[in-house]
């Protein structure tokens, strides 16, 4: 509120004559020239002066309680498969991967995460496997393994996969 007063309050005063003591005022004054403001509705009358200073509240840092880091893949190319794949961490905690693919194969697919989101070339431009620790290949139950290492998501008969990862090493 004070911040929002100040401001209104230089508005007044960049548009007000250098001799004048009313500010922000809705009604005109007999002993002082009219003011053109935008504001309306209050008036505050302060003491005539030769200089004027402003100073307005810093405003407090602002403070995250928790932090929630989403994000989501769609999937679509040249062939029928297509799907979406969102990534949600709390705070710092595990990495929930939520996997939903159609279009597939019946039977097993494996999953990974790679180093950029760029498919322009197909797979030759996703990079390698999402790898930050330079570990080797290992499946997702090893102690041991690429970041991006994350198992294989079923397709049933119908062709679609969905799964939900839950992983620690994905960050």
């Amino acid at each position: 509120m004070q911040a929002a007063i100040a401001a209104m309050a230089a508005h007044t005063l960049l548009s007000a004559s250098p001799f004048s003591y009313t500010l922000l005022s809705t009604f005109p004054s007999h002993s002082s020239p009219p003011l053109h403001s935008s504001f309306h509705g209050v008036s505050l009358k302060l003491p005539l002066r030769s200089s004027w200073t402003l100073s307005a509240v810093a405003p407090k840092p602002l403070t995250v309680v928790a932090a929630t880091k989403k994000a989501v893949a769609v999937l679509k190319g040249n062939s029928n498969v297509e799907g979406v794949v969102t990534l949600t961490q709390e705070n710092d905690g595990p990495t929930t991967v939520k996997v939903r693919i159609t279009g597939l194969t019946p039977g097993p697919h494996g999953f990974h995460l790679h180093e950029y989101g760029d498919t322009t070339n197909g797979c030759m431009s996703t990079g390698a496997h999402f790898n930050p620790n330079n570990m080797t290949h290992g499946a997702p139950e090893d102690e041991i393994r690429h970041a991006g290492d994350l198992g294989n998501i079923i397709a049933g008969a119908d062709g679609v996969a969905e799964a939900t990862i839950v992983d620690s090493l994905v960050f």
